[in-house]
């Protein structure tokens, strides 16, 4: 039985099915892990959100940036961006079985030597905290979803503090497990930074060069950080290498740490949406 995890999708159906077939992906007998951002900016988000639900049987995502967007966007909150590719989810015949079901997914899932999340964990916390921070949010988003889509848009905090409460706490474990990527050398979340390793600014790092990292006792998969591609090390995997911008798709074999990519089939260009 293989163990696969695949970097976010958004939309790219034709990639994704190209990949499973050369994995030799059997349902009844793997298991796969994506992600998270399976829909949007790419062409077909209906057919790959379609698809993963109808196999979540062996298909397990959690839930990114762009997942959640949708999700806000079904109640209310928010607007439809420039290169956005999620109406046709929100005019769908069947938009409110997939969305619900969408609702359901989780920001974090574990196995013994692995976690994986959409963008990573704040450093200070421990994996007992992240998995309890993200069981919040879970529950906010299944028994109070107006709300908290209502007070889910914001920067505020940029600081880990354990008293947090509120929607102040849930918008604080949402913002790092969904869309962060640097930190500022006084530990405060920046949001601004999205290019690579290499651009990086004196004055930012990494999440997961943090100096008082404590999550390094299980290997953290994410995605979302297309410009840092992939990446190993320091106990952390990226597999998000922007199959949307034309860079591969990709695999991890969780079982024999092997790379398995299919190239890009589509010709978008960031700074044309962004």
């Amino acid at each position: 039985m293989a163990h696969y995890v695949i970097g976010d999708l958004q939309g790219c159906f034709a990639e994704y099915q190209a990949l499973l077939a050369k994995l030799g992906f059997n349902p009844g007998v793997d298991t796969l892990w994506l992600t998270g951002d399976l829909v949007n900016r790419g062409p077909k988000s209906l057919a790959t959100l379609r698809f993963v639900r109808a196999n979540d049987g062996c298909m397990q995502t959690v839930l990114g940036n762009h997942d959640l967007h949708l999700l806000a966007l079904d109640f209310g909150h928010g607007k439809i961006k420039r290169g956005d590719t999620i109406a046709e989810i929100l005019t769908a015949p069947d938009r409110g079985a997939l969305l619900g079901w969408l609702r359901e997914q989780p920001l974090l899932v574990q196995e013994p030597k692995h976690v994986m999340v959409h963008a990573g964990l704040w450093p200070e916390w421990t994996l007992e905290t992240a998995v309890s921070l993200a069981n919040e949010v879970t529950h906010a988003l299944q028994h109070d979803p107006a709300d908290f889509f209502a007070h889910m848009y914001g920067n505020k905090p940029k600081r880990w503090a354990p008293d947090l409460i509120g929607e102040d706490r849930l918008r604080f474990a949402v913002n790092v497990m969904t869309r962060m990527r640097a930190l500022t050398l006084d530990g405060k979340l920046d949001f601004d930074f999205k290019s690579s390793l290499a651009d990086m600014p004196n004055d930012l790092r990494p999440w997961f060069k943090s100096p008082d990292r404590r999550n390094t006792e299980i290997t953290i998969l994410f995605g979302h950080w297309s410009a840092l591609g992939l990446y190993r090390g320091e106990h952390v995997v990226c597999l998000d290498t922007g199959a949307l911008w034309g860079g591969p798709l990709t695999a991890l074999d969780l079982n024999t740490q092997e790379i398995i990519q299919v190239p890009s089939q589509t010709t978008l260009s960031w700074e044309k949406i962004s």
